[in-house]
């Protein structure tokens, strides 16, 4: 079964939480002991309704606040597809927290309140999932009972959302409006009466009828090596493997490659997967692939196909989005975690930082505090292989490691 991954984005109370719990309690997916907990809240503060929010504001400061901090991830399934909703915080100083949940997702949907229209949140929120490269994104114009499902006032904030649309630098995202509201239940899941001038799907419909193409970033195969195996058994003593996934597109038995960085030629002689054999590894896939050709090959390295390299630097420029309290600076050493590769960097150059409102560029910067996002240039103690984010997302993004915490202090999407 597919899995989807959506990342959410809006402003404190615009309803997210709410929107995620509707989607739930609509395709009931809510645990009876959890749905009993929702009731029973709900009553406790005096609404005449089922408080949603409840469902996926997990930490206690955010059931007190009314707004969500950290990032949670919310599973469920219907017959066509298995869901993974990473529920962001929308607001300005939580916004490392929502590159992070929206990094890893296929599709995204951004609440605007239909009684505020597009703001500056909104601005950062698009933004965001234009850095990110979300191919699939759904603007959920929400709270529609507030302002008695006006069409007037849904076709107002669209079109000054399309005004937005025009400033992004990523051409190929599918946007589509949706008017909702969560805590009614309006074209959340369930078609709504309310809106006969909305001729469109449902949120659930639009993302059940999405193909893989819409929504992944296909580009050329990549194949880091995680593990070298080498069984320790009489019958499988010449038996020498390479285990990890593949990445951007498929491998096939017979396809010539190139090994990383000896860049040493064979073709592709068996894939297994356990211990079944197969002719394709498909993209996204678990394997382990064996050479026609004895090569030195080792957890790091990286099998691509032959006429189809990627660039092979010690020193690159990309968008950092910085998560640490401690600033990053020009001359400062960090650890790049690029896939399964670390290799120890240092800050070349702070280019610029990059307003996530539209609003410009500061080049007057030579230093990054928490949630800046930033042009940054770095010079690597050796080669890594890399791709531009825009070509292929999972090789052309990285981690930075602070070298003293060993925290995760950086997000980097390679341009």
């Amino acid at each position: 079964m597919d899995v989807l991954k959506i990342a959410t984005a809006g402003s404190v109370d615009d309803g997210k939480s709410t929107l995620i719990g509707r989607i739930l309690y609509d395709t009931k997916s809510l645990t009876s002991d959890k749905l009993e907990a929702i009731e029973k809240t709900s009553k406790q503060k005096g609404y005449d309704y089922l408080d949603f929010s409840l469902a996926t504001d997990g930490l206690v400061a955010e059931r007190e606040q009314g707004i969500t901090i950290d990032v949670a991830h919310i599973y469920f399934s219907t017959a066509k597809k298995s869901y993974i909703i990473a529920d962001t915080p929308g607001h300005v100083e939580y916004t490392r927290n929502m590159v992070t949940g929206a990094s890893t997702s296929q599709a995204a949907i951004i609440l605007i309140d239909a009684r505020k229209g597009v703001i500056e949140q909104t601005n950062r929120h698009f933004f965001i999932n234009n850095l990110l490269r979300i191919k699939d994104v759904v603007v959920a114009i929400n709270k529609m009972d507030l302002v008695d499902y006006s069409e007037e006032t849904y076709n107002a904030i669209k079109s000054d959302f399309e005004k937005l649309m025009a400033k992004r630098d990523y051409q190929d995202q599918k946007i589509t409006f949706i008017p909702v509201s969560a805590l009614k239940g309006d074209n959340v899941v369930n078609r709504s009466e309310k809106t006969p001038w909305y001729k469109g799907q449902t949120l659930l419909e639009h993302f059940e009828v999405l193909d893989r193409k819409d929504v992944y970033n296909v580009g050329t195969p990549r194949f880091p090596v995680q593990y070298v195996i080498r069984p320790k058994t009489e019958e499988h003593h010449d038996f020498r493997g390479f285990a990890g996934k593949v990445y951007g597109g498929e491998l096939s038995v017979g396809d010539e490659v190139v090994a990383l960085p000896s860049q040493t030629r064979s073709k592709i002689k068996e894939i297994y997967f356990y211990d079944k054999k197969y002719k394709t590894a498909s993209r996204r896939s678990s394997v382990t692939i064996t050479l026609e050709d004895e090569i030195n090959l080792s957890r790091g390295d990286m099998l691509v196909k032959a006429g189809d390299l990627p660039t092979i630097e010690k020193q690159f420029t990309a968008t950092i989005s910085w998560m640490d309290s401690q600033p990053l600076s020009a001359g400062k050493k960090y650890i790049v975690q690029h896939g399964v590769n670390k290799v120890l960097a240092k800050v070349d150059q702070v280019h610029h930082k990059i307003a996530p409102d539209y609003s410009g560029i500061d080049k007057e910067t030579d230093a990054l505090g928490m949630n800046d996002i930033a042009q940054v240039s770095f010079k690597l103690n050796k080669p890594i292989f890399y791709d531009k984010f825009k070509d292929h997302r999972t090789n052309g993004s990285f981690i930075l490691i602070d070298t003293q915490s060993n925290n995760t202090v950086g997000a980097g999407f390679i341009g």
